[in-house]
């Protein structure tokens, strides 16, 4: 393998791990956080209210992707 051809793999598997990062810190940065707030409300009210309704579409998308995983055997103990 020339140097060349190696410098090639090492920048584009910089360049996948970069993405990779890129879209996991957008995927979490979506996702809502349990604040302290929002617990005594649910403590008080038995309830939480929300502004924004859920997104039903990204809700079946989350649900195909978890249904969708592989599932190890479980281990004999």
């Amino acid at each position: 393998m020339s140097a060349v051809s190696l410098l090639l793999g090492i920048l584009v598997g910089i360049a996948a791990a970069a993405y990779a990062r890129r879209r996991l810190e957008a995927r979490m940065s979506r996702r809502s956080v349990l604040t302290d707030q929002a617990i005594r409300e649910i403590e008080e009210r038995g309830e939480l209210s929300v502004d924004d309704p859920l997104d039903w579409d990204e809700v079946r998308e989350e649900e195909e992707r978890f249904w969708g995983e592989g599932w190890d055997e479980p281990e004999e103990l």
